[in-house]
């Protein structure tokens, strides 16, 4: 028998807040954490807005040399992740740390290094660039970074696939855990890419929102008027725990992580299967890894992106996964209000369903105001709903026709 997988600690850097209980207010309150972009003069740019993370102080959380040779995807994960281990009340002195592990993924890693450096590189030759070149722009460094942050040296891996690789991480760390080659694990996505490349790259891509004069009410997904995602950037990780190793030491259990899918489209680089298969099948393969049927999901966070190809394509998968259980599912979207964080997106979400279930209250999907007549379902409009859940489905569909799906449950002993 596999062994049971539960979440203890919780820990995000989003557009809303530096933490969860900031993140989760916004959520909440249906606010948006979306405004022109501040780091760089996006006048020449067809989409100048962006989920910015604000007032944000690396420094609370690394040493200021760390600090000036990693990015921002890597100074996102350890604010997470020392939210999250302190939010799990783990004595350090106590733990097992051969059994203890990371698994951190990032869409992209940093531009901003590469930016700057090919500059020096054009400009003064390749003898002035930096030594950290390379540490500081590949993705795997954020969980390198955070296993050096708390010692460690279980199973240290990294996965790196678009929008879906903060559920790939997730799913992947219960698999560890399940399979006992770990006890405990830190797990999610992270992202820092609001650069000019970055930002410039989606706008050559014609996938963002140009909703410039109104950025808190660019991003809608589902909605009728929606033209494009917001990109955003943070970090989402939870603490992933073997159920008896938690109970063991009386830890606070958020939830259990019941079920784990995933699938790859084989259709394009970056549109989605017009049929949705792709989605349906790690839908289904998720429900089929936790035990559970389409009716017993109460609550699905959507990847919902604001794209008019995503939002219709995951309505229809949604549809054909669930059947007629799918007109009495709570639906939202929170990228209506932080923004796509891109390979943090499913981290973030994740966090968002263990709290529907702490706190018995679904977050809306903000600015829908007119429904598209393709998306039909109960989004949550606008307002963030009391409503007890007891499961929760968390989607996420990545470029490159990648899909992963994470069920959570209520714990129950």
């Amino acid at each position: 028998m596999r062994r049971r997988v539960v979440v203890t600690g919780l820990g995000a850097v989003t557009p809303l807040g530096n933490n969860v209980a900031e993140f989760w207010e916004g959520l909440k309150t249906g606010v948006s954490g979306v405004d022109t972009i501040t780091y760089f003069d996006p006048t020449d740019y067809d989409a100048r807005i962006a989920g910015q993370v604000k007032n944000f102080d690396p420094e609370i959380f690394m040493g200021k040399k760390e600090v000036k040779h990693t990015e921002k995807f890597v100074h996102y994960a350890m604010a997470a992740a020392v939210e999250a281990v302190a939010d799990a009340g783990f004595d350090l002195a106590k733990l097992d740390l051969e059994r203890c592990g990371v698994l951190i993924g990032s869409g992209i890693g940093s531009l901003r290094i590469i930016e700057e450096q090919h500059k020096i590189l054009l400009e003064r030759g390749p003898s002035r660039l930096t030594p950290f070149l390379i540490p500081m722009l590949i993705v795997n460094e954020a969980s390198g970074h955070v296993s050096m942050k708390f010692g460690f040296k279980g199973p240290n891996s990294c996965v790196a696939t678009a929008c879906a690789t903060g559920n790939h991480a997730i799913g992947d760390a219960m698999r560890i855990i399940q399979y006992g080659d770990a006890d405990v694990m830190i797990a999610g996505g992270t992202e820092g890419a609001v650069t000019p490349m970055g930002i410039g790259g989606f706008c050559a891509l014609k996938s963002l929102s140009c909703r410039n004069d109104e950025p808190q009410r660019a991003s809608r997904p589902f909605d009728k008027e929606r033209d494009g995602f917001v990109m955003g950037e943070g970090s989402g990780l939870v603490i992933l725990e073997e159920m008896e190793h938690a109970l063991k030491r009386n830890a606070r259990i958020y939830c259990e992580v019941a079920g784990y899918g995933m699938s790859g489209d084989a259709y394009h680089i970056t549109a989605p299967d017009p049929s949705g298969d792709g989605c349906v099948r790690a839908m289904r393969a998720s429900l089929k890894d936790a035990g559970l049927k389409p009716e017993n999901i109460d609550y699905i966070n959507a990847h919902g992106t604001s794209t008019l190809l995503n939002d219709k394509i995951e309505t229809l998968a949604m549809k054909k996964a669930f059947g007629d259980h799918v007109h009495k599912v709570a639906i939202s979207s929170t990228k209506s209000m932080t923004g796509h964080l891109l390979g943090a997106a499913g981290g973030v979400e994740f966090i968002v369903c263990c709290l529907t279930m702490k706190h018995s209250v679904v977050p809306p999907t903000i600015n829908l105001e007119n429904k598209d007549p393709d998306c039909d379902l109960d989004y949550t409009p606008n307002k963030a709903r009391g409503l007890k859940i007891k499961t929760t489905m968390s989607n996420a569909l990545g470029f490159g026709g990648h899909n992963a799906t994470v069920v959570a449950k209520e714990f129950k002993g």
